[in-house]
């Protein structure tokens, strides 16, 4: 059993004030294989105290300075990427191959993307060319807490850390208890590129005792959180009485709208593949797909086909399966919103409750397609985390975006058409925060977030930055030659 009760405070591993030791579950087997523990208020505290006494020094430390430690952080990182991938894969279920070529990929082009944004950006600038003495000074905002989700572990953490530490703020960071191994490591890396001391802390624990600790802190400058709705709720609830910065980074019920003049069997698969990788756990999954009528009968079928051709298997076995759900919880939450798609009324084309044969332990679910599905649905409206897709038909362009915007979600849509003029339209009247066309992949350091229940900030790129920023104007400012 290993053993990784430590949090690493101030440049060191110590252990917690009190022992409160947590299991770490393998998915595919429900079988504990790590120990670490749930810190405290008090283990917060000392974490936060040690951010707070590093910031003087690397608030003004050169961009330089900063810059190199970086590098060698992603020099480190890529070294490791084997024990990364298998600690991600151990941890939340993601087959070794999908470990490494994207959650642990992930991570180091969320670095190499920073550093490329890092060399260009402006920390001062003059307001405008007819205002010169009017001086802009961005400034890093001081502690930050970070809080990640389970689903793309190093995604997450280096979204969150490299900015804020890029920009001169020091981070206490909370992983997800379930998935916290990953995290574990990255703190060994950090400590391994040398890192000045209290600059980056990891304390584990759960939400409602660290995180709403974290949240309530006063010297706490920003609070960073990526997970559930509902818990980014509680999270701005308890930053208020601060009022600090709350960065939030929600949930999502993402359109994939498919016209009929798009290759109807590339674009139908493609989303299919999309929705259910990762187990379906990704918060910009394409779960809501809607089908022009006339082409209607066909995407059910191609998509029927993608889901039983979408093999299921152990995470640790190679090729392009999917693997376990994360936990327990995950698991009876999918299976409960497919009986409730079922009794809703909708179509099961592929899929359905229980495991996929052969598998009697593990969080394994079979790949789901609904149809005949209509948006006051609740398998159309509540993000369910799992490999089940939901086809609603519509009509007019007009229909599409009526059904995509009406959801309290908008992170990411997507359309498959071969108009780019309608593409173009219709991207503009979507209300989410990215929009993806024809498979189109995102470029590094475009920046991530949503609209509405979706959150309130960006990650990457010069927005991730502006998250962490300040900004002082200065009269009066008179640059000298």
């Amino acid at each position: 059993m290993l053993k990784k009760t430590n949090f690493y405070i101030d440049g060191e591993w110590v252990p917690p004030y009190e022992k409160n030791d947590f299991p770490v579950i393998n998915p595919s087997n429900e079988e504990a294989f790590a120990i670490i523990s749930l810190g405290s208020e008090k283990d917060l505290n000392k974490a936060v105290l040690a951010a707070k006494n590093a910031f003087q020094n690397w608030s003004i430390t050169t961009l330089q300075e900063k810059l190199a430690l970086i590098k060698k952080l992603l020099a480190i990182y890529e070294d490791r990427t084997q024990e990364m991938a298998e600690a991600i894969s151990s941890e939340m279920g993601a087959p070794i191959k999908l470990s490494v070529n994207a959650q642990t990929a992930a991570g180091a082009g969320h670095i190499k993307a920073f550093i490329k944004a890092l060399e260009g950006f402006k920390f001062e600038h003059p307001l405008r060319e007819d205002a010169p003495d009017e001086y802009i000074i961005r400034e890093p905002i001081g502690v930050c807490g970070l809080i990640t989700p389970w689903n793309w572990p190093m995604n997450q953490v280096t979204l969150k850390v490299i900015p804020a530490l890029a920009v001169g703020c020091t981070v206490v960071l909370k992983p997800s208890e379930i998935a916290p191994l990953s995290s574990i490591l990255f703190a060994e890396m950090m400590h391994e590129a040398g890192f000045p001391n209290g600059v980056f802390n990891l304390v584990n624990g759960d939400g409602p005792t660290v995180g709403e600790a974290m949240s309530r802190h006063p010297d706490i400058d920003m609070m960073s959180f990526t997970g559930s709705t509902r818990a980014g709720i509680a999270v701005t609830k308890g930053a208020a009485d601060t009022v600090k910065r709350v960065s939030l980074e929600l949930g999502g019920k993402g359109a994939n709208i498919i016209f009929s003049d798009c290759d109807v069997e590339k674009a139908v698969k493609r989303g299919a593949l999309h929705c259910f990788n990762n187990t379906g756990q990704s918060c910009n999954a394409p779960t809501r797909m809607l089908v022009q009528r006339e082409i209607y009968e066909k995407a059910i079928e191609i998509a029927r086909e993608t889901a039983e051709n979408t093999e299921v298997n152990e995470p640790n076995l190679a090729g392009n399966h999917i693997g376990p759900l994360v936990s327990e919880v995950q698991y009876n939450k999918v299976q409960a919103l497919i009986d409730t798609g079922i009794k809703e009324g909708a179509r099961l084309v592929a899929g359905g409750l229980g495991r996929p044969e052969g598998f009697n332990k593990g969080y394994f679910v079979r790949p789901t397609v609904f149809a005949d599905v209509n948006n006051e649905m609740q398998i159309a409206r509540e993000e369910i985390f799992g490999p089940v897709l939901s086809i609603i038909p519509f009509d007019t362009e007009g229909d599409a975006i009526k059904i995509s915007n009406d959801t309290s979600y908008g992170l990411t849509d997507y359309i498959q058409s071969g108009d780019s003029g309608r593409v173009q339209r219709v991207a503009r009247h979507l209300r989410a925060g990215m929009v993806q066309v024809n498979g189109a992949p995102r470029a590094p350091g475009s920046p991530f977030g949503g609209y509405k229940q979706s959150g309130n900030g960006r990650e990457g790129g010069i927005e991730g930055f502006e998250e962490f920023l300040e900004t002082k104007a200065v009269s009066g400012w008179h640059t000298t030659s």
